[in-house]
């Protein structure tokens, strides 16, 4: 029998170390930003750790006493994208707005998904972060579980908003709608499309299911 191969290890994501000193934190952040900078520049399969040195003006050893490597800084960059972006959700998504008429929720929607969009753009090479958590399946985890975190706090506050409806149900449609709206900022990046057109479209979608979820759990008898 062939001997069995084995399967690669994935490299580490997590940095080994935060910076205790102002130089260290400034060194810190200075890798970020050029990791950044260089992401959109090169792309994601030319950027280096020796590339972010030259960069950046540090020896290598200065970088890896905190990234092992590449992919931990996309890492870093990926979970402080997600952060920012997921702050947009508690601005928009509130249990007034979700507890409120349809045209409410359907336009703290469409602000949403036009929030994160400006959030991303805004953010140091914040769309090639974008791109690499869903591109590299090492990093898919920081985008997965960001959307994880999002989608059991919706459900909790759908849940406050709709007593009556199963858990299981307004779980999926939270699961989905973080999916939807995801997808839309990334299609905004992809294609030349009209930003306010299609994210009123997306939010029109998920707030009519929505309108149907609530007369649905009004009303038992349509279970």
């Amino acid at each position: 029998m062939p001997p069995t191969r084995k399967k690669p290890q994935a490299p580490a994501l997590t940095a080994k170390k935060q910076p205790a000193q102002q130089r260290g934190a400034e060194t810190y952040e200075r890798i970020l930003e050029v990791a950044a900078a260089l992401l959109a520049e090169v792309g994601i399969e030319r950027l280096s750790t020796n590339l972010i040195c030259s960069k950046a003006g540090l020896t290598p050893p200065a970088l890896y006493q905190y990234f092992p490597n590449k992919y931990a800084v996309l890492y870093e960059l990926g979970q402080r994208l997600m952060q920012q972006q997921n702050e947009r959700v508690a601005v928009w998504m509130t249990p007034e707005v979700l507890s409120g008429p349809p045209e409410a929720l359907e336009a703290a929607l469409a602000r949403l998904i036009l929030d994160t969009y400006d959030v991303t753009r805004a953010f140091p090479g914040g769309v090639w972060v974008m791109r690499a958590l869903r591109a590299v399946p090492t990093l898919a985890q920081v985008r997965l579980d960001s959307h994880q975190t999002i989608t059991t706090q919706q459900t909790a506050l759908l849940a406050q908003a709709l007593p009556h409806a199963p858990q299981e149900q307004l779980y999926l449609v939270s699961r989905t709608a973080v999916e939807l709206l995801y997808a839309a900022v990334e299609m905004l990046f992809d294609e030349d499309l009209p930003g306010p057109a299609v994210a009123q479209l997306v939010a029109a979608m998920v707030a009519s299911h929505m309108k149907a979820l609530r007369q649905s759990a009004a009303d038992p008898t349509r279970h």
